[in-house]
């Protein structure tokens, strides 16, 4: 393709699948699989270069995509969509295009006006992941499972002294060989809270490879929460998706009970700084680097575990299993330009949700009429 082809239009939907800033994000939202299946349906996808990505850019230009360097979006033409799963980079400070990914914006996380702002300054529209949602709610595309599971399996290998920094991507099998690895003694007491969502599921089958059947709470449970049952277990696995304020299911106080039994925690759903936060024991994720965390002055030490992209420890897996749920939806996107809220309903919301949080961050006269 030459260069001034890169990003050209066809008659329907083009798409921009972007590299990820962060280094430790190896995932894909479109693996090659699912992009030949978009280009057979008269998509234009184009897939940029990146060195960390756990799929081979070869794979893609085999699935017929086109292929730009590594953050050469932002030259794209308006109708492109940028499509990508973690953070922005920092610049352009205006932001013209539709973009796809987990924005993490709307509930008051650190940094969350300013990205807004980018937005409604360039006149373009984020459609957020998350709230790509069905008539009921629930995410249509989503990395649940694998954060449960990665989530819960890095707790045991803590627990266990197993668990080594910094941590490296892998797949399943192996990991799963290092979960069958028994200890002599007992098994850790392990509760999961949200245990019939994506997240819990994927939490309870990861301790179940590793011999542990876990106490499983959910809706019932939590809404009038035993917080004395909950301090009996070892580790705790909270994986609760939470759309609004809600009452926190631990505090420091309750971790200065000196019958306190609970060891570690990992917090699957790293909601720090949110309004959502059901955990509000700490104020900052962990990473790769410095998985684990140590809470010293809650009585006896506490370890946890937030980190924010999980499922990447797991890229293949992960990948796949997302690619295939958010590729049907990808080809009832608009394929021109149009005002938040039209096209297809699910993108209809995401666009809504755009709109009202717009408003709410960008004083009077700022929101771009987009």
């Amino acid at each position: 393709m030459r260069e001034g082809e890169r990003f050209s239009l066809r008659s329907g939907i083009s798409i921009v699948v972007r590299h990820e800033v962060r280094p430790t994000e190896l995932r894909s939202p479109i693996v090659p699989a699912d992009a030949a299946r978009l280009v057979d349906q008269g998509v234009a996808v184009t897939v940029e270069e990146s060195p960390q990505r756990a799929f081979p850019i070869s794979d893609f230009i085999d699935a017929g995509c086109a292929v730009a360097p590594a953050g050469s979006w932002v030259d794209a033409p308006d109708g492109q969509y940028v499509v990508g799963l973690k953070e922005l980079p920092d610049e352009p400070a205006a932001l013209r295009h539709r973009h796809v990914f987990f924005g993490h914006a709307y509930k008051q996380q650190p940094g969350a006006p300013e990205l807004l702002r980018r937005f409604t300054t360039g006149g373009g529209v984020l459609l957020d992941l998350e709230y790509l949602v069905d008539d009921n709610g629930r995410r249509l595309a989503a990395f649940g499972y694998w954060a449960g599971y990665v989530g819960a399996a890095l707790a045991v290998l803590h627990h266990r002294g197993r668990l080594v920094a910094p941590l490296r991507p892998m797949s399943r099998p192996a990991l799963d060989d290092l979960l069958r690895e028994r200890l002599p003694g007992t098994p850790p007491r392990v509760l999961v809270i949200g245990a019939l969502g994506r997240c819990g599921r994927g939490a309870a089958d990861a301790l179940r490879v590793a011999g542990i059947e876990p106490t499983c709470w959910d809706v019932a449970e939590t809404r009038s929460l035993d917080s004395a049952a909950l301090l009996e277990h070892d580790i705790l696995v909270n994986a609760v998706l939470v759309t609004e304020p809600t009452p926190p299911f631990v505090t420091r106080e309750m971790l200065r009970q000196p019958t306190r039994r609970l060891t570690v925690v990992a917090d699957v759903t790293c909601d720090a700084g949110s309004t959502g936060n059901v955990l509000p024991i700490y104020d900052r994720v962990t990473d790769w680097a410095q998985p684990v965390r140590r809470l010293d002055d809650v009585g006896r030490p506490l370890d946890l575990i937030a980190i924010d992209n999980l499922p990447s420890l797991l890229p293949v897996e992960a990948s796949t299993t997302f690619s295939a749920e958010l590729t049907p939806h990808l080809l009832s996107l608009a394929p021109a330009p149009a005002p938040v809220g039209a096209g297809a309903l699910p993108w209809q919301r995401c666009g809504d949700e755009f709109r009202r949080a717009s408003a709410a961050h960008c004083p009077t006269g700022e929101l771009s009429d987009v």
